[in-house]
């Protein structure tokens, strides 16, 4: 019987245990934002730590994170001369506020008819901790190389495990990365992320006035910093939607097309509303820039009075392409920003945070292993997809090991997983496929 064929039904008799394990993990409401009840989060932290102990791992531990939540961390041991594969995921989730209305409760999973769970980190990416788990109980005691396991406990917020990792290259260093949180575009269609988008983030205050006034009594001639602030949005896109700051890089994308059903059933975009921008879906989602207004603070419709607002603050998010430089395209959208002053309104715009992009090297052993791995478990062409989502940490990878491979995978598929929103849920056979597909990558690799 081949190794393929063992693994894949081996993954298999193990699939019910994985299961129960991640509806446990599920269950745990373990949001890391501030504000949010942190022992949840601290409850997490140990259950993966218990996780990867009933794996049999030794030496599994929380190592406090400076500033942050601990990371759950082992080091395990492998032949000498081996290579070091180190297995990423990360136990904190997104929120699942009321607004969302999720159909079922966010932190009690449910599998549906469809044969998906439901539930608030089912896909994103407690999926990735029991990949992980099942992989280790399938290599057994006597893996093939060296096997490092890093679990973060804050990547949906600000994290603070890139410094951490910077600052400790030896106990982090390795010859693979194995990101478990992302996915390929729909069940059963094997897919291998080779390129990220960056994430950069500020916000800009508009101020026009010192104080909030009667609108009959000064409206027409005292400008409101709202209508002020729509004006500055505005020219941050054209007329077909395309991102148009200047200095601000645009690409083209070569890989797998994306899938348009997939894309518009993923996106949840209403009938008869039209995409931005031009260009290929591809060179829109994975290979342009696109600036998001992720929140403004004003009055909401309940509580507006007849005044005209003084001071504005927007928090604005732009992605940006592979292989362009993070601080260079943040300040190109910063530089912007201040350069528009509708009325001659103060602008006041500070930097937030800088997620830098990345493009894999695709002719690295190990993404050429990792390709095998996925065409064995799904018996199927693996696509070269892109992600619009960014994964800082993975910068933080690369300076420490310049040399070493980022495998970029998982079962969070964009077609349904609904990740950050309402109803996210996961496949159980996308699971299976990746316990295989990692199971066997890792093996090749050593070898």
């Amino acid at each position: 019987m081949s190794d393929t064929n063992e693994t894949a039904e081996g993954a298999a008799a193990l699939m019910p245990e994985v299961i129960e394990r991640l509806e446990t993990l599920v269950r745990i409401p373990s949001v890391a934002f501030p504000g949010f009840d942190p022992e949840p989060v601290h409850g997490m932290g140990r259950a993966v730590v218990e996780l990867f102990e009933a794996a049999g791992a030794t030496g599994v531990s929380l190592v406090e994170v400076p500033d942050g939540y601990p990371c759950v961390f082992a080091d395990l041991p492998g032949p000498d001369g081996a290579p070091t594969v180190l297995l990423y995921a990360h136990y904190d989730v997104q929120p699942a506020p009321e607004s969302q209305r999720w159909s079922t409760p966010p932190f009690e999973p449910v599998t549906k008819e469809d044969g998906r769970i439901y539930g608030r980190g089912a896909a994103d990416d407690k999926s990735g901790l029991v990949i992980h788990y099942a992989t280790l109980k399938l290599l057994g005691a006597d893996r093939p190389c060296r096997v490092k396991i890093l679990v973060e406990g804050e990547e949906e917020t600000i994290s603070h495990l890139e410094a951490f990792v910077e600052a400790n290259p030896e106990k982090f260093a390795a010859d693979a990365y194995v990101i478990a949180d992302i996915g390929p575009q729909a069940p059963g269609r094997p897919g291998l992320t080779t390129a990220l988008r960056g994430d950069v983030a500020c916000t800009v205050t508009v101020r026009t006035l010192a104080n909030p006034v009667h609108s009959g009594e000064f409206g027409g001639a005292a400008p409101d910093a709202l209508t002020a602030m729509i004006r500055i949005l505005d020219t941050l896109h054209d007329e077909n939607g395309d991102t148009v700051i200047p200095g601000v890089d645009s690409g083209h994308w070569d890989g797998a097309e994306m899938d348009e059903d997939v894309y518009r059933g993923g996106s949840a975009i209403l009938p008869g509303v039209e995409f931005l921008g031009t260009g290929s879906l591809s060179d829109r989602i994975w290979a342009k820039p696109s600036v998001t207004v992720l929140g403004m603070d004003l009055p909401n419709t309940t509580e507006a009075s007849n005044v005209l607002l003084n001071e504005v603050k927007a928090k604005l998010s732009m992605r940006i392409i592979p292989g362009s430089d993070g601080d260079a395209q943040l300040e190109a959208l910063m530089a912007h920003l201040r350069s528009q002053r509708p009325w001659n309104a103060e602008v006041i715009v500070e930097r937030v945070k800088v997620g830098h992009p990345f493009a894999v090297d695709e002719s690295h052993p190990a993404i050429v292993a990792a390709e095998d791995a996925l065409r064995e478990a799904y018996g199927a062409d693996v696509e070269s997809i892109g992600s619009g989502a960014s994964i800082p940490l993975v910068a933080s990878f690369k300076k420490i090991a310049p040399d070493a491979a980022i495998v970029l995978w998982g079962a969070e598929d964009t077609a349904l997983a609904r990740i950050h929103a309402s109803d996210e849920s996961v496949d159980p056979k996308e699971i299976e496929r990746m316990i295989v597909a990692q199971t066997l990558f890792i093996r090749e690799f050593a070898g």
